[in-house]
């Protein structure tokens, strides 16, 4: 499904209304009620398998693993993605998941912002790994986890977006 031009221009429209009625200048935005995230949890088909691509293909190391609490049997384990952000996984042992799908309110993709010199070091791992992904704008990498899961590697530092400031 594509959007015409006519429907482009009103979804701009309706993006200006909105941005005018709740974004405010820096200057009189309230500081946030939130300290971070503190993890994204994911869900794992093969726990090792998890491990290693997140471990030894992006250099994310594990930092702990015990049983996840909402389900016996269940590993819930977790990988230091810096500054003091998690990146969390669990595995459903005995659920007959399907494959990952876009629904609404689910998970797109998760940008993960890494240093230019480490963004080209991983971008030559995913080559040698035959890990393909989309590289767009430059500073962005575009590629599937383990599961599918979306993910995306950028060079912009954290509150910058393709050399603009987000915020």
């Amino acid at each position: 499904m594509t959007v015409d031009t006519d429907q482009r221009a009103r979804l701009a429209d309706r993006r200006a209304e909105i941005s005018k009625q709740y974004l405010a200048p820096k200057s009189e935005r309230p500081p946030s009620t939130a300290r971070g995230v503190h993890h994204v949890a994911l869900i794992s088909s093969d726990v090792e398998r998890t491990v290693k691509f997140y471990q030894q293909v992006l250099g994310f190391p594990l930092i702990e693993m015990f049983e996840n609490r909402d389900y016996e049997g269940s590993t819930h384990f977790f990988f230091d993605i810096g500054n003091g952000n998690t990146l969390a996984y669990f595995d459903l042992p005995g659920l007959d998941l399907g494959p990952y799908q876009e629904v609404l309110g689910g998970h797109h993709h998760l940008a993960i912002s890494v240093e230019p010199t480490t963004w080209q070091r991983l971008k030559d791992r995913l080559d040698e790994e035959h890990v393909e992904y989309a590289h767009v704008d430059g500073s962005s990498l575009y590629f599937r986890g383990p599961d599918g899961e979306r993910l995306e590697l950028i060079s912009d530092p954290l509150l910058e977006m393709y050399g603009k400031p987000v915020g």
